[in-house]
């Protein structure tokens, strides 16, 4: 199983640029928890789930709108990549690094 805990320093490329957030990771066995925090607040991870070196998450947003995003990512070391899904307005790509 892969390291996945710690605070991740993420970049999600969207329509309205790119956003920067610091994801924290807490897992126990084939979940975790934790938080997303960027320029838009800060809010828990729901529903997070590791499958090896694998998470998927969803997290609910107020700013700009109200919405649940729904996310997964791959952890290689020290880096990570994957999707941040936002309903009907598609998804974008999400990289970062252990902070």
């Amino acid at each position: 199983m892969a390291n996945v805990d710690g605070s991740w320093d993420t970049v999600t490329h969207s329509p309205m640029g790119d956003q920067k957030a610091t994801l924290t990771v807490t897992s126990a066995g084939d979940s975790f928890t934790g938080t997303y925090a960027g320029a838009m607040g800060t809010t828990d991870i729901k529903n997070g789930k590791v499958d090896g070196d694998k998470l998927s998450w969803s997290l609910d947003i107020t700013v700009p709108m109200p919405m649940t995003l729904t996310c997964e990512a791959t952890v290689d070391g020290d880096a990570i990549k994957g999707t941040v899904t936002a309903g009907a307005f598609g998804s974008f790509p999400m990289e970062g690094t252990r902070a």
